[in-house]
Parts: C-alpha cells; structure tokens; sequence
C-alpha cells in the first residue's frame, strides 16, 4: 500500500469511494459546512495525487481525479499495519482482545469461524 492518509485526506477519499470520478467542484458539493476554499480542496487533492490514491486527467482546462485505491483496500493495508505494529502480526491476538472486551460475543466469533470454514471449502 501506498501512505497514510491524514483525516482530511480520507474525508476526501471517502467522498472519492462513495462517488467515483469527479472535479475539485463536485467534491465541494459533498463537503458539509463550513466548506474550506476551492484551493484547500485542490491541495488535498493535489496530495492524494502525490501519495498514489487519486489519479488525473485533463478535460478542457481543468481536471478530473478518480481514485486508484478502493475502499476495501486501504481499510484492509490499515487493519494489517495495526496488527503487525501491535499484535505481533497475530490477528488471532486481536479476536482474542475483541472477546475479552466483549466487543465480540459468542454467537459473532461462531459466525466467524463459520465464514472461515465456508470459505476453506
């Protein structure tokens, strides 16, 4: 995977993910109030461009930017990072955890394992 994305990073990629290719424009649409200002939204952009997230093409005199990275994707190279950096690559370490919190019961750990099994199959 590419880089991190900072929070006004992925708000941006977010709207990208929920809605495809656009322009700065129509990105500015989907940002709630208070806007920030055409440029600010161009130099995040400009950012994602540069971090390999968002790519570009010239229409008329301006540009349209899609994205290059799904959704699942960079969800899934974040969840890996967290677990090598604090689980010591276990993801059995991080169901354990989420047990012993009770952020995960019984009946979601059996569906779970259920998944696995399916998928093996």
């Amino acid at each position: 995977m590419k880089q991190r994305l900072t929070a006004k990073e992925e708000e941006i990629m977010t709207i990208f993910w929920e809605h495809g290719e656009m322009f700065i424009r129509d990105i500015l649409n989907y940002i709630p109030e208070p806007k920030p200002s055409y440029n600010t939204v161009a130099t995040q952009v400009k950012f994602l461009e540069d971090k390999g997230f968002v790519t570009r093409k010239p229409i008329a005199n301006t540009f349209i930017y899609t994205p290059v990275i799904s959704e699942k994707e960079y969800s899934g190279a974040t969840i890996s990072t967290v677990v090598q950096q604090y689980y010591n690559n276990s993801y059995a370490s991080v169901v354990s955890q989420f047990v012993e919190e009770e952020k995960m019961d019984l009946d979601e750990l059996k569906a779970l394992i259920a998944e696995i099994e399916k998928r093996r199959k």
